[in-house]
């Protein structure tokens, strides 16, 4: 067998850093500060250093070498890699040396290798494989993740799960479980078994740890899957042996107090979790599936939750009507959006503000997400008439100042906070639609009076949660012609034809990311699209090659001025109040993110993926 993979270092790792500055990719300080870094990890090439500390675009490194080495190269990202030929060359070498079969073309195997240097484990290959091989050039960040992907199998991706928790795993304990003796007896004895428990844990434990707000717990007809939701976007982490679907399912049962014999319909229970000296709520849902029950986790700790808008990026003059409307003493507020876009928090938040020893706080939610003291909070039941109207009819016999009802779902319940509004109360609440305007014609849909509905509203807030660019590996680049016709935007048009306002630019300006302040020195309502500075991530180890990293908000937050609610009681259409509102001052949401796509916090696709035009 060949030696370990030569490391490219010295007057190598000089020369592809020499490339790297004339090329104008790389400064003479990062390249310092890079062969710095290099020097701290032995045997780490410069390439994956510069790739890693998000200083070039690694599709830029893997051009530098093939130049430099006469070699042909690949992008990884586009290629598919044939499964079948995984098995010619071992996880053991394929990790030791950053090598991956690609394909096969009769006696020829093409293998994609990081370093271009060790030609001596090509004749290893030859030598395993018996095919001749063709050598071509990858970028290493983007090999070890193929490798990782295509050759870490569940049990060792298990295992090293285990083994991260096993330090930990006498300091996480279940609280407030009902484990009894008669469902424990129901139960295979495998329930409780060390590596089921052990198991659980640690996708608990490595859920939180990794920032997921969600964990999902599929069944499938051959195969179960464990996916983490983090920053909105579902990633899969493990696949357990299917053999494990019932016990597994059975202890998330027993640990969120909920009936194991029961499997035919769904069911709602609540985790406590001590993990060291945090403890950390879990939502448990369970739902039948065709092929056992899919259970959904939401993870609910109180220590990642802000209740600061200003660090979700709401704008300034947002901001401020959304103060001054919650601050009435009567009057209604809400907040719109899809599922998982905020709302809770946006209330949360408000409810913060306003929380004093002198004011009488009561919610009604739906479920109780976080405790929150000083404030009076219900869990409505529907199953026993609890519901939000019922909880409402109480609240009004209990002395209120501010009113938090967790939905308006139909037309009692709207009615009832709509009276509470209108006799002397702060009613806060959400609902679904898709924007601020188009809240009002839901409510009239409803049945609610035109004339009610504009007494009592003070302000509606539409809110959506886009990505961050990962401040580590943020480049400035030129969007396509597809990307701004995706956004119904031309080079040629301007800001003043977007409707923004010299308020809206001079915030930007002022609130601009280090990377993007220098190119808004001139911007103006005449600015072209054309001339803005657009960033996005390339990927890099923080974000975990997505080149996103965090969630932003986008805000469209319309106050009711005398003109807008004089429009509503003419019950004239959306297209009208969204005009009028804009004249007023409102943001949408497409401006909003055009705003944050300035500032450089998020990227175009981002923005166009979660508003429309």
């Amino acid at each position: 067998m060949a030696a370990p993979a030569t490391p490219l270092t010295g007057r190598a790792a000089e020369k592809l850093g020499e490339l790297l500055v004339r090329e104008g990719l790389l400064s003479r300080d990062q390249l310092a500060k890079a062969l710095q870094e290099q020097a701290a990890n032995p045997g780490q090439r410069l390439g994956l250093t510069v790739v890693r500390l998000g200083m070039v675009p690694e599709t830029d490194v893997v051009r530098m070498l093939a130049r430099q080495y006469r070699m042909p190269a690949v992008d990884l990202s586009k290629f598919e890699v044939d499964t079948r030929l995984l098995k010619l060359v071992p996880a053991e070498m394929a990790t030791k040396h950053t090598v991956l079969p690609l394909k096969r073309d009769g006696r020829q195997l093409t293998v994609a290798i990081a370093d271009p240097t060790s030609m001596a484990v090509v004749d290893d290959l030859k030598f395993i494989t018996r095919y001749d091989i063709v050598p071509v050039l990858a970028g290493e960040y983007s090999m070890r993740a193929a490798i990782e992907k295509h050759y870490e199998s569940n049990e060792i991706h298990m295992q090293s799960l285990l083994a991260d928790i096993a330090a930990e795993d006498d300091d996480v304990e279940v609280l407030e479980s009902q484990d009894d003796a008669a469902d424990a007896s129901a139960l295979s004895a495998q329930i409780d078994e060390a590596p089921v428990v052990k198991l659980i844990n640690a996708i608990l434990v490595d859920a939180v740890h990794k920032g997921a707000s969600d964990i999902h717990f599929e069944c499938f007809e051959h195969e179960l899957r464990v996916r983490y939701r983090v920053d909105g976007a579902l990633l899969e982490v493990m696949k357990p042996p299917l053999k494990m679907r019932a016990a597994l399912i059975s202890r998330f049962k027993i640990m969120a107090s909920l009936n194991i014999a029961e499997r035919r319909v769904p069911q709602d229970g609540r985790i406590k979790l001590k993990v060291g000296r945090k403890v950390i709520d879990f939502r448990v849902s369970t739902l039948p599936t065709l092929f056992g029950e899919k259970v959904v986790l939401r993870i609910l700790d109180k220590g990642n939750l802000t209740l600061e808008l200003e660090k979700f990026g709401i704008e300034p003059r947002a901001e401020r009507e959304l103060m001054e409307a919650i601050s009435n003493p009567y009057g209604m507020v809400l907040v719109t959006g899809p599922t998982g876009s905020g709302k809770t928090t946006t209330l949360y938040s408000a409810l913060s503000k306003i929380n004093t020893g002198d004011t009488n706080i009561m919610t009604a939610e739906d479920p109780v997400e976080y405790n929150l003291y000083g404030i009076n909070q219900v869990q409505v039941r529907t199953e026993i008439g609890m519901t939000f109207a019922a909880a409402l009819k109480a609240f009004l016999r209990q002395d209120p100042n501010v009113i938090m009802v967790g939905e308006i779902r139909d037309l009692e319940t709207g009615g009832i906070a709509i009276k509470a509004a209108l006799t002397g109360h702060m009613v806060m609440s959400t609902l679904h639609t898709n924007s601020a305007p188009e809240t009002i014609v839901r409510l009239l849909d409803m049945g609610l009076e035109p004339f009610n509905v504009a007494s009592a509203l003070n302000l509606i807030l539409a809110q959506r949660l886009v990505r961050r660019i990962c401040p580590k590996c943020k480049l400035k680049y030129t969007p396509s012609d597809a990307e701004l016709t995706g956004a119904k935007v031309k080079a040629g048009t301007t800001l003043r034809e977007l409707r923004f306002t010299d308020e809206a630019l001079a915030n930007a300006k002022a609130k601009a990311t280090p990377e993007a302040m220098p190119h808004l020195a001139n911007l103006s309502l005449d600015t072209t699209i054309g001339e803005l500075p657009f960033f996005k991530g390339h990927g890099c180890d923080a974000c975990g090659g997505t080149g996103l990293k965090g969630r932003q908000g986008l805000y469209e937050v319309m106050y009711m001025t005398p003109t807008l609610k004089k429009l509503v009681m003419q019950n004239s259409d959306v297209q009208v109040i969204r005009d009028a509102a804009i004249t007023e001052g409102m943001l949408t949401l497409r401006m909003d993110g055009w705003l944050k796509v300035l500032k450089g916090l998020t990227t175009l696709d981002q923005v166009i993926r979660e508003t429309s035009s």
